[in-house]
């Protein structure tokens, strides 16, 4: 690709622009979520440079009940200005403001009656390492505390909070309030910024391609420039039904990350969050948690997840960054006899257990004879074939099973996207699930193993109904190859 020109000042203003409509975007998009889902306490209306909030008034989540939300959005072209000391502290070009103030004014303004608020940083700028506040932040939560109050007056961090309280004309115990709800949206460049709008926008049953993302943040701006400071839940709605946006149901959103951060997770009915308890350095190495964590306590945490959801919830959505074994343990925990409909983002696509199909696909199945048992061990080679890793962890580690069963797509075999859709993916659970009533009648228990893409473990799981007890196997790469994660009956 040919390296673009240096952008000009009406190119860095309309771009600005554009990513805060984009932002705003992305807060009516939560709206319609969260009155659908019936979520306690959901957004009301959206400010957009909205009065009386001070400087934090570029994006603004109006709620019934405090905290409402109060975004102020910065934009920049490249990464000569990260978020640091210099940058939050320093007065602004003409000498006015400093941003850190400018916030702290905006603070005292909107909690001078004893409500709370909810503030938000939200910029492309990235954090910078150095800096000894910035870089305690929680990437999760975006926040600097509790952190930043580690250490006394005298350590380094100390020094850096005396320094920032006197720049923001706040006491230590002030900025340590600030700090405690003031949320650092860090390095969302507009790329990124607009995959995780997509995201949002396909579990709150939109189109979620770029034309959509786009066509949301054009109606914003279009908005804007007749001059409308509040934007309804009527007024959103409209917009959706005119720029043909409804592609299907809003869903409560479950959120859950064993690898790395999920984008989605300030915007989840319920976040279980396993990254630092699982072991390995990054997210290609997280495959089983470090001990004292167990396989069990997440088992555990998955299978409370409907209680935390807004109740009355038959539409959920599931987002993060996990592995098969977690995502057929959900698809168990949300099984098709609750009268659930359950979807998850693979890919592109938004592929639900809805999703429809005429008939079922029948799966192509391989027997492989162990003779050491009498229950079943069975692998589903969809993404790739495992059977010779599958036959050496059996033998290894002789368990009591009398054959193993492959199941793989009709006519093709196990490989990359053979599966194109949920549809497709509903279609062969079926076919799988079908077969197996009929193999599993004599047997007591059912040894799993999975290579699917992750939809199709989580639609697999939800229709995991009718069988025997499952236990269902990661695949950790490391020593025995594979580990039993959890077990369900069925």
């Amino acid at each position: 690709m040919e390296p673009l020109p240096a952008p000009g000042p009406t190119s860095v203003r309309t771009t600005g622009d554009h990513y805060q409509y984009l932002a705003v975007w992305e807060a009516c998009v939560t709206l319609l979520r969260e009155n659908a889902a019936r979520v306690p306490n959901p957004v009301q209306a959206v400010g957009v440079e909205y009065d009386g909030v001070g400087n934090l008034d570029d994006v603004v989540l109006l709620r019934g009940t405090p905290p409402s939300t109060y975004k102020q959005v910065k934009y920049t072209v490249d990464s000569s200005t990260p978020v640091n000391e210099e940058y939050l502290t320093k007065p602004s070009k003409d000498g006015g403001t400093s941003v850190l103030k400018k916030i702290a004014l905006a603070w005292r303004q909107l909690t001078a009656d004893g409500d709370s608020a909810d503030l938000v940083l939200a910029t492309n700028r990235a954090p910078d390492p150095s800096d000894e506040l910035v870089a305690v932040r929680d990437a999760r939560t975006g926040l600097l505390m509790p952190k930043a109050a580690a250490g006394g007056p005298a350590s380094r961090l100390g020094r850096a909070r005396t320094r920032w309280a006197q720049a923001a004309g706040l006491t230590e115990s002030e900025l340590g309030e600030l700090l405690s709800t003031l949320r650092f949206d860090l390095a969302q460049d507009m790329i990124r910024y607009q995959e995780s709008l997509g995201l949002l926008m396909a579990v709150t049953g939109l189109r979620h391609d770029q034309r959509a993302v786009e066509a949301g943040a054009d109606w914003v701006a279009k908005m804007v420039r007749e001059g409308r400071r509040e934007l309804t839940l009527a007024m959103v709605e409209s917009a959706v039904a005119d720029l043909s946006l409804e592609a299907g149901p809003a869903r409560a959103v479950l959120s859950i990350a064993t690898l790395k951060p999920d984008p989605l997770a300030p915007n989840a009915d319920h976040t279980i969050d396993w990254i630092d308890r699982f072991d390995g350095d990054s997210d290609f190495d997280k495959r089983r948690p470090v001990a004292p964590n167990t396989w069990q306590q997440l088992q555990s945490d998955i299978e409370a997840a409907p209680q935390h959801l807004p109740a009355g919830s038959t539409a959920i959505s599931v987002t993060g960054s996990f592995r098969l074994a977690p995502a057929f343990l959900v698809g168990t925990t949300f099984r098709m006899v609750t009268g659930t409909d359950l979807a998850i983002v693979q890919g592109p696509q938004l592929w639900s257990s809805t999703d429809p199909y005429d008939t079922a696909l029948i799966p192509d199945v391989t027997e492989h004879r162990i003779d050491q048992g009498d229950e079943l061990a069975v692998a589903i080679a969809v993404a790739m074939d495992p059977t010779d890793d599958v036959l050496d962890y059996l033998r290894d580690q002789n368990l009591p099973v009398s054959k193993l069963l492959v199941y793989a797509p009709p006519s093709g075999g196990a490989k990359d996207k053979s599966i194109p859709d949920g549809s497709a993916a509903n279609a062969l659970t079926i076919g799988i699930r079908d077969h197996l009533r009929r193999q599993t009648r004599p047997v007591r228990r059912l040894h799993l193993f999975l290579a699917t893409p992750r939809g199709m473990a989580l639609l697999l799981g939800h229709r995991w109904n009718r069988l025997c007890q499952t236990v269902v196997y990661e695949d950790i790469k490391v020593d025995e190859g594979y580990q039993p994660a959890f077990t369900v009956q069925a």
